[in-house]
């Protein structure tokens, strides 16, 4: 039998608010150090990654703020749903990451937590804060885009 290609990674949380809020320059994909109730949780689809945000300390990044509520047959093993977690990165990206947030005005931003492999990751986006004519900015561009786009509707529609 023949390998069939990967199924596309599900999502547990995105962060919509990143996109907005920050220029992302780019992205990294790390590992979560979870406990179990933790996990069942996340699959339960009970991780909120807004106002959470990463930190490289002592050559490791830690996930601050990520809230990941608790698992409901937890019983006492429950977890803190507010704790700090270590992200699992490549000792060179560590690196990367600590050497670029401490020029000024970047940060690192969570951008989704998913699923893949069977395995629990973090996308981490390097980020630069958007200034408020950027967000104005933004949005025109988005109407102009939208306008275009019906405009190529109602083209083909009468012209077919």
């Amino acid at each position: 039998m023949g390998k069939t290609a990967d199924p596309a990674p599900r999502n547990f949380a995105v962060n919509r608010q990143a996109q907005h809020l920050y220029h992302l320059l780019e992205k990294f994909e790390s590992g979560v150090e979870l406990t179990g109730t933790e996990v069942k949780a996340i699959r339960e689809g009970k991780v909120n990654l807004k106002d959470s945000y990463a930190v490289v300390k002592n050559q490791e990044v830690w996930l601050i703020d990520c809230h990941i509520s608790p698992y409901a047959a937890g019983s006492r093993f429950n977890h803190d749903p507010l704790r700090d977690r270590r992200l699992l990165l490549h000792r060179r990206e560590i690196d990367k990451l600590a050497g670029r947030t401490l020029e000024k005005g970047f940060t690192l931003i969570p951008t989704r937590v998913y699923l893949k492999n069977n395995l629990i990751k973090c996308e981490i986006a390097l980020a630069k804060g958007k200034n408020v004519f950027d967000h104005r900015e933004t949005s025109r561009r988005r109407t102009i885009e939208r306008e275009v786009q019906q405009d190529i509707r109602e083209h083909r529609r009468r012209h077919t």
